[in-house]
């Protein structure tokens, strides 16, 4: 099994956090952007599989919350947007779990996370990580619309809680 990496990525919240280091189940949600009002999407967005859906995955797994919770889970989305973005998507979306920046994409090249190019950034491709202990016992692709994603997950978490 893998390890997620001993990395410290910064927090929404101020906080560091090392996934490596974390005791319990935890769930990793990598996605690729969130839109801000105001803001335009990167460049050819629309085009892009996949690519939309961000912003209805992280509110599921905010309506799930207590029920991740409940068996144990600690939550966190990851991608490489600026803390200071996901702090604002964060507070705008009332979101209670942390989102992590790996801005710098050191965690992204440790795990071999896979990415996409538009305009002149690149962003995550969506997979998601359930870990215990901070070893990753399940590695899933997201595959059909994200917001789904998040009840799947949590089935896996009751089952193996039972």
């Amino acid at each position: 099994m893998t390890r997620f990496a001993d990395i410290a990525l910064p927090a929404t919240g101020g906080a560091q956090v090392n996934i490596s280091q974390l005791q319990g189940l935890t769930v990793v949600f990598c996605y690729p952007y969130t839109g801000r009002p105001g803001y335009p999407d990167p460049p050819g967005w629309d085009d892009i599989p996949g690519a939309h859906g961000s912003t209805p995955q992280a509110q599921r797994y905010g309506q799930l919350w207590p029920r991740f919770r409940a068996v144990g889970a600690e939550v966190f989305g990851l991608s490489l947007q600026s803390t200071a973005w996901q702090e604002e998507f964060k507070q705008r979306m009332n979101l209670p779990f942390d989102l992590l920046s790996d801005a710098e994409q050191r965690m992204t090249r440790e795990l071999g996370l896979k990415t996409f190019r538009a305009g002149d950034a690149d962003y995550l491709r969506r997979v998601t990580f359930i870990a215990r202990n901070g070893t990753i016992i399940e590695r899933r692709e997201v595959a059909g619309e994200p917001q789904n994603e998040p009840d799947q997950v949590l089935n896996t978490l009751e089952q193996l809680a039972r």
